[in-house]
C-alpha cells in the first residue's frame, strides 16, 4: 500500500504531501489544477518513462520520496533480494532529478537503478487510465492478458522450453538434410579423390626427402667424374704406389743411412695409413653415387604427382593425408546419412510430441479461464448498468510459437441477439468506459500487494452509471487501496478518502497544493463538480445526498 507522497520542486509543485491511506482515495479539481503532475511524480519514482523536464523553473532539483507498507509475503521482496537491497516492514523509494537531466535514485536509503525502481514499480501500483485503453483493445495483447489472469507463467515456461526443444531439433534435422545433399551432390568427386589420393598414399615429410634424393642424384653425374679421377690419383696407380716405392727405397737405404732416415720413414708410414683413409672415403662416396638413371626417373614421377596433387586440392603437400582423412570422413557421413536422419527425424518427432502436450495443456487451461473471465465479467458488468451486455473471449487456432497456438480475442456484444465484436468498434464511449473498468478490475483482481490508480476511468459517463463506476470502485477497494482521479461528482462521494488539487498563484508563482476534505469543505466540493463555479444551495443539497447514499 502507498502511505505517503512527499514531492519537492516538481513542475509547479513546491512542496507536497499526502498521507494516503486504504480503500477507495479520490483526487478531484479542475482542469489543469495538477492532478496529472502527482501522477507523472509518482511514476517519476517508480521509475516510468515520462516528461524529460520535471523540475520546477528556478530550482537546483526536484525530489520524490514515496513509502510503501511492505508486509512479509509481499512480492516486492523477491525484487529486492535479487537487487541485493534491504526489506523492512516499509519500502522508501526516493529519486532526485536535475535540471540538466541527470536522475539518481534510493531504495531503503541505498543507491539503485531505474530498472530495479521500474522491476519494483510492477510488483507496487499498477496505473489504469486515459492511455492504457490501447493495450486492452489491440488483440495483439490479448493472450498475455488472459494468461496473466490465468496465472500460466509456470506453463508458459514449459511451452517456451518445448517450443525451444522443437526449435532446436528441427534445426538440426535441417542442417544435416542440408549437409548431406551437399555431399551428394560432390560423392562422385570424393569418391575418385579418396581414390586417387588412397593409391598415391603420399606421407608426411616425403615430399622434402624426395626433393633431397632427387637434387643428389642430380648433382652426382656432374661430381662422380673428379671424385674417381681423385680415387685414381690417390690409389695404387698414384700416390699410395708412389709413397710405396718410395717407403721400400728409404728402407732399402736405412741400414746404411741409420738414424737419419728413421724420422721420414715414420713419417711416410703416417702418411700412407692417412692415404689410406683418405682412399677410402672417397671410395665410398663414389659407391654412394653410383644409382640407378630408372630409380631417378621414379623419385620425380612420384614427387610431382604429390606436388600436382597439393596444387589440385590447393593444399601443402605435407596436408595431403589430412587432407585425405576429411573427404573420407565426408563420405562416411554420406554412407551414414540416412541413419543420422532417421535418428534426428525422430527426435523432431518426440521434440513435437513434447511441444503439442505442452502446447495442449496451456490451451485447455487458458479456454477454462476464459470461461472464468466471462463470467467474472458477466458479474462486473450487472452493477454497472451493463446487464444486457456479452463479453466473450475468443480462442481460436494460430500458428505455433513458443506461448503455444492459440489466439485471444475479446470481444463484446452491448445487446441480446446483437454480433459480437471489438470493444472499440461495439461500445459506445460510456459503454466502452464501463467495459474496460470491468475488464481492468477483473484482470486486476488476482494480483495481490497492487496499489491501483484509475486515472479518469469514469470519463464519458454520468448521473446513474457514474454512480455504479464509483460503487464498484469502492467494493474494489474494500480490503485494498485505490487511487481514483476523477470529474465525476457521483465517483468522488463513493470515495473514503477525499483530496482537491488545487493552483494557487501568489505573485508571480503558479503552484498546486493538494487539500484533504472532510465536511463541509468536501460537500462545498462536490457541489462544485455538480454545479459549476456557482455553488447553490441545491447543489449543497444535491452534494449531501450523495454522500449520505
Amino acid at each position: 500500500m502507498l502511505r505517503s507522497l512527499d514531492i519537492r520542486d516538481m513542475l509547479i509543485i513546491d512542496r507536497l504531501e499526502m498521507d494516503l491511506r486504504p480503500g477507495l482515495n479520490v483526487l478531484t479539481g479542475e482542469t489543469g489544477a495538477g492532478k496529472s503532475i502527482l501522477l507523472d511524480a509518482l511514476g517519476f519514482v517508480l521509475g516510468w518513462r515520462g516528461r524529460a523536464e520535471l523540475v520546477r523553473a528556478g530550482a537546483a532539483e526536484g525530489e520524490v520520496v514515496a513509502v510503501f507498507d511492505l508486509p512479509g509475503t509481499h512480492p516486492a521482496r523477491a525484487v529486492l533480494d535479487e537487487a541485493g537491497l534491504p526489506a523492512g516492514d516499509e519500502l522508501i523509494l526516493r529519486r532526485v532529478n536535475r535540471p540538466d537531466g541527470r536522475k539518481q535514485a534510493w531504495v531503503n536509503d541505498r543507491r539503485c537503478s531505474g530498472e530495479v525502481l521500474r522491476a519494483l514499480s510492477d510488483m507496487l501500483v499498477e496505473l489504469h487510465g486515459q492511455q492504457d485503453d490501447r493495450g486492452l483493445l489491440n488483440p495483439r495483447g490479448h493472450r498475455a492478458l488472459l494468461d496473466a489472469y490465468a496465472g500460466l507463467d509456470a506453463q508458459l515456461a514449459d511451452t517456451r522450453a518445448a517450443w525451444r526443444a522443437r526449435a532446436a531439433a528441427r534445426k538440426a534435422l535441417d542442417a544435416a538434410e542440408a549437409q548431406l545433399a551437399e555431399a551428394e551432390r560432390e560423392e562422385e568427386f570424393l569418391r575418385h579423390a579418396v581414390g586417387e589420393l588412397d593409391a598415391l598414399d603420399p606421407q608426411p615429410g616425403e615430399e622434402a626427402d624426395l626433393d633431397r634424393r632427387r637434387r643428389l642424384m642430380q648433382g652426382a653425374e656432374r661430381i662422380r667424374e673428379d671424385i674417381a679421377r681423385a680415387h685414381a690419383a690417390l690409389g695404387p696407380e698414384g700416390a699410395e704406389g708412389l709413397m710405396g716405392d718410395a717407403l721400400r727405397w728409404l728402407e732399402d737405404a736405412h741400414d746404411q743411412a741409420g738414424e737419419q732416415l728413421e724420422a721420414p720413414l715414420a713419417a711416410l708410414g703416417r702418411a700412407l695409413t692417412e692415404l689410406g683413409e683418405a682412399a677410402q672415403g672417397v671410395e665410398q662416396c663414389l659407391e654412394a653415387l653410383d644409382f640407378d638413371p630408372h630409380e631417378l626417373e621414379r623419385i620425380e614421377e612420384r614427387l610431382f604427382a604429390i606436388r600436382a596433387l597439393a596444387r589440385k586440392h590447393d593444399v601443402l603437400p605435407d596436408e595431403l593425408g589430412g587432407f585425405a582423412g576429411d573427404l573420407r570422413a565426408r563420405l562416411d557421413a554420406i554412407d551414414r546419412g540416412a541413419e543420422e536422419i532417421a535418428g534426428l527425424k525422430s527426435a523432431l518427432a518426440e521434440a513435437e510430441g513434447g511441444y503439442d502436450a505442452a502446447a495442449g495443456a496451456l490451451s485447455e487451461i487458458r479456454h477454462e479461464a476464459a470461461a472464468r473471465l466471462d463470467a467474472a465479467m458477466a458479474d462486473e458488468l450487472a452493477p454497472l448498468k451493463m446487464e444486457r451486455a456479452v463479453f466473450t473471449t475468443g480462442i481460436a487456432p494460430a500458428e505455433p510459437g513458443p506461448e503455444g497456438r492459440d489466439a485471444v480475442t475479446f470481444r463484446v456484444a452491448t445487446n441480446p441477439g446483437a454480433p459480437a465484436g471489438p470493444l472499440d468498434k461495439i461500445a459506445s464511449g460510456g459503454e466502452l468506459s464501463r467495459f474496460l473498468l470491468a475488464l481492468k478490475v477483473c484482470l486486476t483482481g488476482r494480483q495481490a500487494g497492487l496499489t491501483m490508480i484509475f486515472d479518469e476511468i469514469d470519463r464519458g459517463v454520468g448521473g446513474a452509471t457514474a454512480d455504479a463506476v464509483g460503487r464498484r470502485l469502492a467494493r474494489l477497494a474494500d480490503g485494498a487501496q485505490v487511487l481514483v482521479v476523477t470529474h465525476s461528482p457521483q465517483v468522488a462521494a463513493k470515495g473514503a478518502h477525499h483530496w482537491r488539487v488545487e493552483k494557487r498563484v501568489e505573485g508571480d508563482q503558479t503552484t498546486s497544493a493538494v487539500v484533504p476534505l472532510s465536511g463541509a469543505a468536501r460537500v462545498d466540493e462536490i457541489a462544485r463538480m455538480l454545479a459549476g463555479d456557482r455553488v447553490t444551495d441545491e447543489a449543497r443539497a444535491a452534494a449531501e445526498a450523495l454522500l449520505g447514499g
